[in-house]
């Protein structure tokens, strides 16, 4: 699992510039899927549950101001949950809300692009690059 995470940390670095629109929606189960039993969450799950919502945040505010829009941060989110959460719904379903969480928060306060807007979304992409730095360096043996 922390090889998965550290290759996922390491794809999500280059994207940290570029970021994509729509929130991520919750996959279903299949019902062929094996369910694992319920593991303790890794130590890293709070900066990994702050990961996603910030990613949520950067999306929704590089979209408001770039009329092309830029999936890359969904794309790289969808990655994520499905590398680290596999067997896991209930962590699936935490990560996911945490990312919609971050997009909808900014979605309720702008809804065109400010200087502002632009500011948050560098602070944003700072903060999500010292997580995933904190992260690969702490628990990515």
């Amino acid at each position: 699992m922390m090889r998965r995470l550290l290759l996922i940390l390491t794809l999500l670095t280059p994207l940290l510039p570029a970021i994509g629109h729509q929130p991520v929606l919750a996959q279903e189960s299949d019902a062929a899927t094996t369910v694992e039993p319920k593991l303790p969450p890794p130590p890293y799950e709070p900066r990994l549950l702050r990961l996603a919502e910030i990613i949520g945040s950067i999306q929704y505010l590089r979209n408001l101001c770039n009329s092309e829009g830029e999936p890359g941060w969904r794309e790289s989110m969808q990655a994520l949950l499905d590398s680290e959460t596999v067997g896991e719904p209930d962590r699936r379903e935490r990560l996911t809300a945490g990312y919609n969480r971050g997009f909808r928060a900014f979605a309720s306060v702008y809804t065109t692009c400010t200087a502002s807007a632009l500011v948050a979304e560098e602070r944003y992409r700072r903060e999500a690059a010292t997580l995933i730095t904190e992260i690969v360096a702490r628990y990515g043996n």
